[in-house]
């Protein structure tokens, strides 16, 4: 072997050993900056159980010892449940976080939505329609609402007659005639001239409505009463 690869096998040891050194001396210095900071937090400890002693002292507090035993006992024994519990909070804290966003917008969705209907009247309109209820409650008994229960079949069949588009225009033609009359000068009619204005084909279809509509609802009371 030459002088040459000695030579080389001498400062590779070296470095090896000067590695070694470095390892040892910072866990050296890491063991002592432990200790340094086990005796700090030892010296902050002491002071503040002997300064919580001191307040429980003043405030007439008893501290039983074995039972700070058994709540030191209970808490290391249930680390592992502190552990899982610090988890779920930070879990819930990490959800709180994505939702913020989402119930904010939310938020703001149902105050503009709440303004478009307060525009257009939707909120003035529920208001009125609370003030007929409370009309209604006020006006009416319990037993006048039952008795409405009891009829609604026949409310909503003769609701549903009248808006027949028949039975609408037939009442739309009523109303207009109405409305086309005078009513503060209708001419009087003596039985001569009324005997002879119901000689007119209007007047006998008239009277023909009128009788056949008689006979017809009195037909229909038998029916009902039968039944």
């Amino acid at each position: 072997m030459s002088d040459r690869n000695i030579q080389e096998q001498i400062n590779e040891l070296n470095s090896k050993v000067d590695f070694i050194i470095e390892e040892m001396i910072a866990q050296k210095n890491a063991r002592i900056e432990k200790e340094d900071l086990f005796d700090d937090l030892t010296i902050i400890g002491k002071d503040v159980f002997a300064h919580t002693v001191t307040s429980l002292d003043k405030a007439g507090i008893e501290l039983d010892g074995e039972a700070l035993s058994a709540l030191s006992i209970k808490i290391v024994r249930n680390i592992g449940t502190f552990n899982k519990m610090m988890d779920t909070l930070e879990s819930v804290n990490d959800l709180l976080k994505d939702v913020s966003p989402i119930v904010t917008q939310m938020g703001l969705d149902a105050i503009s939505t709440f303004a478009e209907y307060e525009k257009k009247g939707y909120l003035e309109f529920i208001k009125e329609l609370i003030s007929i209820t409370d009309n209604i409650v006020t006006n009416f008994s319990p037993e006048d609402v039952r008795g409405l229960a009891d009829n609604i079949v026949s409310i909503l069949e003769m609701v549903r007659n009248i808006t027949q588009p028949e039975m609408l225009n037939a009442i739309n033609n009523a109303l207009t005639v109405f409305k086309s009359m005078d009513t503060e000068d209708i001419p009087e009619y003596s039985v001569f001239k009324a005997m002879k204005a119901m000689r007119t084909p209007e007047m006998k279809k008239g009277l023909g409505f009128m009788i056949t509509f008689l006979q017809n609802l009195v037909k229909t009371s038998e029916d009902t009463e039968k039944q």
